[in-house]
């Protein structure tokens, strides 16, 4: 889950967030006093439910505005926000009649200027609470249901913000924990049916107590918040093998048998066994790269690079977009030496292209084409010119592919459409990465590359052993195919009445393939669970289900289902693309009576004061809202800096501000004095290139790697010698032997000329990799006599261990 807070208008989103995550505490304006959190956690699914409470701290009003982020795996169903007498509770509405009630609704505005801060990004729930007097309070209550993710060694992971934690002063001695418990009541309740075997957290708490005999139930809470202003960050293991995990929620008894509240739906989390494998020539994946023409100068050589690290036996292809597109090919083609070599040929002939960014019109070209059997799509998005037009449209397009390919995107630090790739790499389980620079574009996309080129699990599938008179119903089916350390969960509704109830036992199995190795698992689960009142996981399989008809195209034109999905939404409080959120302020005694109402009282739209600013949307600035690994928060921290160094002021204006904002924390000399680059930069700033990036010639190097052969070889030819600073007729002349293959023996000289690189850039490895298993696969080489001969050439010392003989 990521970061949430109260903001205050005057206090902006930066302010507090710069403040709090960045660079140093800061006492906020509207401090949380207390906090009292219950989760229940079922193997991969996370229900919580959580009162907190503010208080304004100021001797001023304060307009206040609570924000909350909110991904593809959370479903927030319960949020209102009690002022003394006054609550304020947000409500879903078909999708029209919300627009409506929005055009009625006064203060929109603080929603707008909240999506235009220009430090923050993503997708967030928000209300706006209107005025705090000094020393008011305001208690929220939040509800939401959550997938939670698996780590490599099978542990569900679960955190919690720092900021919704009551604030320490560790200026001081710590707090004891009676002084802790006044404010902070935190209870976990955990449940599988495998047993809970074990938990971390990186926080003081009480021993874990089993509620059951059998181990299947367990409790614990925090004695004290994390130290230091750290997320809450727990790992539940559980017994058994967690490559497959099931749990069954039973019916809501209120809802009619054939509905999905009124049937029972159970939830699978995947998560294959994937081991290292030999690449296998039927299974190596398609690789798309997508390239924005704006950047056709800076891209050329990372293009260079990419084809020339694909394996023998993969397919590929070039998309270049500006206001139209263009495809190398109609379709993707087999890797091979003629249609390597006629791509490289391509390259050279992009053209600039600064008009409109027909991304929308790319991806659909690409998803209209069927599916090569055996091998993942993946593509490599590059791309520096902004799309807000056309955001909601393209996400769409992922969404509703989402299994079917994997995304890998390259926004520079002048594209605002960081967010969108962002979501697109998120939803899609690949990687994100802000370019600053040519060298570091190269370097980034390579190192995604090698990622996937990783084994991969395809050929999914799922078979279902029940009782007779019962049958499964799938709601989100199993992908084409799972990465490397990712998971993935489906969902599936089980129809019917069992013809012997008395055997109340079930059971799924799954296949898959790795390579041409062959792998199954069968789990067995049980078909009476305990009952859950909240029914966490109906509430995700509904989420999954309406963005499955939103998908499909479901429009009003099919008067039946829409009516059925917007019923659905409604009655579950489950968001979806055919409602929208409008928040009511009422009195408390309203409150009381508001479920005995039906939808379109009165009471609800006269005088219209009585509607609030409330909303799922976009924020649009450059820094997430939450942090999903250390690496990506430096990623996002160098940015800042980058950008602060490079804004329209002179070099001491520029430090001063860097430097009031880091405690005095000073760039290196080399950094200072970046001019402002124009909208579309086709000089990338060399300078903040690190010095051993720098020192190199690359002009030689492109030369080198350009002539390499699709199969990772090198011909002896006199452009690769004097790329090598040799001629040709000395490295005729130092040739072992003439029983040693020409090829053989320039792909040994090129690979120790090109260790030389090793400790100066990162990217090569690929291309080693690929000479080395042509080397591996040929019959003579006499290795020994050729790295001699090619160490006393190049005046170098290159160990036979480069080879991986």
């Amino acid at each position: 889950m990521r970061k949430s807070g109260i903001l205050s208008k005057g206090y902006t989103c930066r302010g507090l967030f710069q403040g709090e995550i960045w660079f140093f505490p800061s006492y906020p304006e509207v401090e949380l006093e207390s906090v009292r959190v219950n989760v229940t956690i079922q193997d991969f699914v996370a229900d919580v439910e959580s009162e907190l409470f503010f208080r304004n701290t100021q001797q001023v009003s304060k307009e206040i505005m609570f924000i909350f982020p909110v991904d593809s795996d959370t479903v927030v169903h319960t949020f209102y926000a009690t002022m003394g007498d006054t609550r304020i509770e947000a409500m879903l509405w078909e999708k029209e009649e919300a627009q409506q009630l929005c055009k009625a609704t006064s203060g929109m505005e603080n929603l707008r200027y909240l999506q235009n801060q220009w430090d923050l990004w993503g997708p967030v729930f928000t209300c706006f609470l209107g005025t705090l007097p000094p020393d008011g309070e305001v208690t929220i209550s939040l509800c939401y249901v959550q997938e939670l993710p698996m780590q490599p060694d099978g542990a569900a992971q679960f955190c919690w913000p720092c900021e919704l934690f009551p604030w320490t002063n560790y200026t001081r001695w710590l707090p004891s924990e009676e002084e802790m418990f006044e404010n902070l009541y935190f209870s976990i309740c955990l449940k599988s049916a495998h047993g809970v075997s074990h938990i971390a957290i990186n926080s003081s708490y009480t021993p874990l107590q089993y509620t059951t005999p059998d181990q299947t139930s367990a409790e614990v809470s925090l004695k004290l918040p994390p130290w230091i202003q750290d997320d809450l960050n727990l790992l539940v293991y559980y017994r058994g093998s967690h490559t497959l995990s099931a749990v069954v929620e039973r019916r809501d008894p209120k809802a009619p048998p054939g509905s999905l509240l009124g049937d029972p739906v159970v939830m699978v989390t995947l998560m294959p066994s994937i081991p290292e494998v030999e690449p296998n020539l039927g299974h190596l994946g398609e690789f798309i790269f997508l390239m924005d023409c704006s950047l056709f100068h800076d891209a050329q050589n990372t293009l260079l690079f990419l084809l020339k690290s694909l394996p023998l036996g993969c397919y590929f292809n070039i998309y270049t977009f500006g206001a139209t597109f263009h495809a190398f090919y109609l379709q993707s083609v087999e890797y091979m030496q003629e249609s390597m070599v006629n791509a490289v040929g391509h390259i050279s002939s992009i053209c600039p292209d600064v008009g409109g960014c027909d991304l929308l019109g790319v991806l659909r070209s690409i998803y209209s084409t069927p599916l090569l059997h055996g091998h993942a799509r993946q593509l490599f998005i590059f791309i520096q010119r902004n799309i807000s037009s056309e955001e909601e449209a393209v996400m769409a397009e992922v969404y509703r592919y989402w299994d079917q390919h994997r995304c890998f995107c390259f926004p520079t630090n002048r594209c605002d459409s960081f967010n969108l790739f962002q979501a697109m790499a998120l939803q899609t389980k690949g990687e994100c990465v802000c370019i600053h620079s040519r060298m570091d574009m190269t370097s980034e996309a390579v190192k995604c590359l090698q990622r996937a080129l990783q084994p991969l699990a395809s050929g999914i599938s799922l078979h279902w052993e029940l009782l007779p008179g019962l049958e499964v119903s799938m709601i989100r089916k199993a992908p084409e195919m799972i990465f490397q350390g990712h998971q993935c969960s489906i969902y599936a509704e089980i129809h019917g009445q069992a013809q012997d109830p008395e055997v109340g036992e079930g059971a799924v199995t799954l296949q898959y393939q790795v390579g041409s190795q062959s792998f199954d698992y069968t789990l067995r689960f049980s078909l009476s669970p305990s009952a859950d009142n909240r029914l966490p996981v109906h509430c995700m399989a509904m989420m999954h289900l309406l963005w499955k008809l939103a998908w499909e195209g479901t429009s009003r034109t099919e008067k039946d289902i829409w009516h059925s999905a917007v019923k659905s939404s409604l009655s579950m409080g489950v968001p979806s693309p055919f409602t929208s959120s409008v928040a009511l302020r009422m009195k408390q005694r309203d409150a009381w009576h508001r479920d005995s109402l039906p939808p379109d009282s009165s009471m609800f739209f006269s005088p219209s004061c009585n509607l609030v600013p409330c909303q799922l949307l976009w924020l649009r600035g450059f820094r997430p809202v939450w942090f999903k690994s250390t690496k990506f928060w430096m990623v996002q921290k160098c940015q800042f800096f980058l950008e602060t160094l490079g804004c329209k002021a002179s070099d001491t204006e520029a430090l001063t501000h860097l430097s009031a904002s880091c405690k005095d924390q000073k760039p290196p000399p080399e950094q200072q004095g970046i001019e402002e680059k124009p909208a579309f930069n086709m000089s990338w700033n060399w300078t903040i290139l690190p010095l051993s990036t720098r020192l190199c010639d690359f002009s030689g190097l492109r030369v080198v790697v350009a002539l390499q052969k699709a199969n990772g070889s090198w011909a002896l030819t006199a452009a690769l010698a004097s790329a090598l600073g040799l001629s040709k007729a000395d490295v005729e002349v130092q040739r072992p032997s003439e029983h040693v293959q020409p090829t053989a023996w320039a792909t040994v000289l090129t690979l120790v000329w090109l260790h030389q690189y090793k400790w100066k850039v990162s990217w090569l490895e690929l291309l080693e990799a690929k000479a080395c298993r042509w080397l591996r696969d040929q019959a003579e080489v006499q290795l020994d006599e050729c790295l001699e001969a090619a160490n006393s050439l190049l005046g170098c010392f290159v160990e036979p261990t480069v080879f991986r003989i």
